[in-house]
């Protein structure tokens, strides 16, 4: 668990093994059994289709270990958005974060509106990689679990932890 502290590259998968997005570094401000929390400031993202390109504004980003999402807190002028990728348990392997995108995103904006996106390209890609039944059910239920969750302002949907993450995050380089 000897994380916190240390740079970290981040990598999104899609079901079939590809590669989906990879983020450069990120610093892990915890790690625990149940996630891992990174914040990156500018960070380099490049596409499968080898695009590259920059994060617009800072974000704390917390990867559940155990449940199928990840959590990106985006620190926007008029607060914290919430985007939620609905994803794979996170793995740490090596010096990288890994999980599969599953395409369903759910967005909590400033203004407590809770959005679901993406339902287009999860059908699309529900038939090309073949998700099973299985699948299909588990990532349905996490995506109500997750948007009862962002309503509720439950962890990790709770602005002042993350604000509480992202001090720790500027104190941390700027020591």
């Amino acid at each position: 668990m000897g994380l916190v502290g240390r740079w970290i590259s981040i990598m999104s998968f899609k079901h079939d093994g590809s590669l989906h997005r990879f983020w450069d570094r990120g610093l892990v401000l915890d790690n625990n059994d149940d996630y891992v929390v990174v914040a990156t400031k500018r960070a380099k993202v490049t596409e499968s289709n080898g695009r590259r390109w920059f994060t617009k504004e800072p974000a704390v980003t917390i990867f559940s270990k155990k449940e199928w999402w990840n959590v990106i807190c985006m620190m926007k002028q008029g607060g914290v958005s919430f985007y939620c990728n609905i994803a794979s348990p996170t793995i740490i392997h090596g010096s990288s974060i890994k999980y599969i995108d599953y395409d369903l995103d759910t967005k909590l904006f400033a203004d407590n509106q809770v959005r679901l996106l993406d339902e287009k390209e999860y059908a699309n890609h529900k038939q090309r990689y073949q998700y099973g039944e299985d699948l299909d059910t588990v990532l349905h239920y996490q995506t109500d679990v997750v948007m009862k969750m962002m309503e509720n302002h439950q962890f990790p949907f709770d602005e002042n932890q993350v604000l509480i993450y992202y001090n720790k995050f500027l104190e941390m380089v700027n020591n």
